[in-house]
């Protein structure tokens, strides 16, 4: 789509916390790209991010972002009861496109968006970055050299406390049922997930209970879940957020050993079998979403390589997701 050479420019739809250190500064940092725009609601906050990060045009208005000739591609980093509206304009316009996760609130709104970027033939990424991050991908190649043998089952727990501001009922998208219908589990339980398609295929069938313990917000905060890969693999989770204290742990079977590591906590990840033990600590990058950004360039420049997480992928994602919660019979 692009030739080598050429500098790509992006404008970033929504730039709160999670631009300021995790994904936007990869976009400026990735040879090829530049960070042209950023546009938030507040006209004030876009000039001083804008301001700060370098940037040299900022809006307050989408439209006029994603409508901006001079702006090549957009990276949406809205919450995601706004991701169909703009990436449905996104397309519209002719763009590549970057969606943070989940895709969507719903199955139904993801298969909208990626139907609108395919009938365009228009890239569409998604910001699974663990993808791409050499913590996992070190996992993926214990899996894939049969470390622990044929993989048979594996879980994931993840508890955390309500925050302060949850105990005080204080309004935030995370745990608006309007925006994100499973809570915490929408915001966490997504990135976990869609690393085990990574690991071990698409998922066959899912299912679980969700319901509200604490009464704290309109979303679910406690939900369990159990699925099957079509290779046969089984799953299972456990996803509380009014826990005492806090969880992140995952356990893979294999027929000769076990794997371990953990999803959001830099934990030593490690595996066990007859023979074997292994254990090592791989600390992220500063700046996390930076080799999912640069593997987003080499695609955009080379239509031979394929990303690891576009919108296939966090479709499927986000099948499951509602399976488990039980919006998909």
């Amino acid at each position: 789509m692009f030739k080598p050479g050429q500098i790509l420019r992006w404008g970033i739809l929504g730039c709160g916390d999670v631009t300021e250190v995790k994904s936007g500064p990869a976009y400026q940092k990735t040879a090829g790209f530049e960070l042209a725009a950023v546009m938030r609601r507040s006209a004030e906050k876009a000039q001083d991010y804008a301001h700060r990060h370098g940037v040299k045009k900022y809006y307050s208005n989408a439209d006029a972002l994603i409508e901006d000739t001079s702006i090549d591609a957009i990276y949406i980093a809205t919450p995601p009861d706004t991701h169909k509206l703009y990436g449905l304009k996104v397309a519209a316009a002719g763009k590549p496109c970057c969606i943070e996760k989940p895709l969507a609130p719903s199955y139904a709104d993801s298969l909208a968006i990626l139907e609108a970027f395919e009938q365009k033939q228009l890239p569409l990424f998604v910001a699974y970055y663990r993808r791409t991050l050499p913590r996992f991908l070190k996992i993926k190649e214990w899996l894939d050299a049969g470390k622990i043998g044929p993989v048979r089952h594996l879980e994931w727990q993840l508890c955390q406390p309500p925050s302060a501001a949850d105990r005080a009922k204080i309004d935030q998208w995370r745990t608006d049922a309007r925006v994100a219908p499973g809570g915490y589990f929408d915001d966490l339980a997504s990135h976990g997930l869609n690393l085990f398609t990574y690991f071990f295929g698409a998922i066959s069938t899912a299912s679980g209970v969700s319901l509200n313990q604490q009464q704290l917000y309109t979303s679910k905060d406690a939900i369990s879940g159990v699925w099957q890969h079509e290779n046969g693999i089984t799953g299972m989770g456990n996803w509380n957020f009014g826990s005492a204290t806090r969880a992140d742990h995952v356990k893979i079977y294999g027929s000769e050993g076990q794997l371990e590591f953990s999803v959001f906590d830099e934990h030593p990840i490690r595996f066990e079998n007859a023979t074997e033990f292994e254990q090592l600590s791989i600390p992220h990058p500063e700046h996390v979403h930076l080799p999912h950004v640069e593997q987003m360039r080499t695609q955009l420049f080379d239509p031979h390589f394929q990303h690891p997480s576009q919108g296939a992928s966090a479709l499927h994602t986000s099948w499951v997701m509602d399976k488990i919660l039980g919006v998909l019979k």
